[in-house]
């Protein structure tokens, strides 16, 4: 919005609300959260707002987009209370997130193509088959000796929801087919990167309702595309908190 940070102008709730395509109620909201600087009071005690707290609003609501509400309202409360270093903390922290889940995309790729390459035993046209009869599949010992892990961690991983072995109907033992074999191996390769289960888990159920690994190539363009927006939703919401803060600093 473009208002003049030199005037004293005062603003009503509603001259701020439309403005920024928000209800009156909204703005009240964002003043008691601590997003808006505190407003001043009419003889009435009706509340006035100044191009100060435009400013503090065009911030928050470029912040929303790269931060999510609830790190966008930390970052505005702190610089309104003067503690910008706990405000330039938390920007630091969503760029750190954003950095993490850029090099998590770069492992489920690399593990993707080691996945699809020849002898690795995983193709697009077996990844989705259910085995369910040992003679197609293999138990947990040699897989897990494939693998160079225990059989635990196999079982471990089956607790997680990383691999769903079916039962051997004879003697109850655990069968990996085709599908659990492309899973166990795509789970550990994420081991090795260092990714915890909780992370590797939506990845392997992203591989499985993909019904393999070509159909996943969409939905790691959508990943691409999604991180790059993330990333220019931050810089944009750093543009407009240094603005801000330099509007700060002119009314102080």
């Amino acid at each position: 919005m473009a208002y003049n940070l030199q005037s004293r102008g005062k603003l009503r709730p509603v001259d701020l609300a439309r403005g920024h395509g928000l209800s009156t109620q909204a703005v009240r909201n964002y003043e008691e959260a601590g997003i808006l600087p505190a407003a001043d009071r009419t003889a009435h005690g009706y509340r006035t707002y100044t191009p100060l707290h435009a400013r503090a609003l065009d911030a928050f609501l470029a912040l929303l987009p790269g931060h999510g509400h609830r790190t966008a309202t930390s970052v505005m409360r702190a610089v309104n209370e003067g503690a910008t270093a706990e405000a330039f903390r938390l920007i630091d922290e969503s760029h750190a997130q954003l950095l993490d889940d850029r090099r998590t995309l770069e492992a489920v790729e690399g593990a993707l193509r080691d996945l699809g390459r020849p002898g690795s035993g995983v193709t697009a046209t077996t990844a989705a088959v259910t085995v369910t009869s040992a003679s197609a599949g293999r138990f947990v010992g040699p897989l897990a000796r494939e693998l160079g892990i225990r059989p635990a961690t196999l079982r471990k991983w089956e607790r997680a929801g990383l691999v769903r072995p079916s039962r051997d109907p004879l003697t109850g033992y655990r069968v990996y087919g085709e599908a659990d074999v492309r899973d166990a191996k795509l789970a550990h390769q994420l081991r090795r990167g260092g990714y915890p289960l909780a992370r590797i888990a939506p990845v392997i159920e992203q591989v499985r309702s993909a019904g393999g690994l070509e159909p996943l190539e969409a939905t790691l363009r959508d990943w691409h595309d999604r991180l790059s927006a993330r990333g220019r939703a931050l810089l944009a919401g750093a543009a407009e908190l240094e603005a801000y803060l330099r509007a700060r600093e002119e009314r102080a």
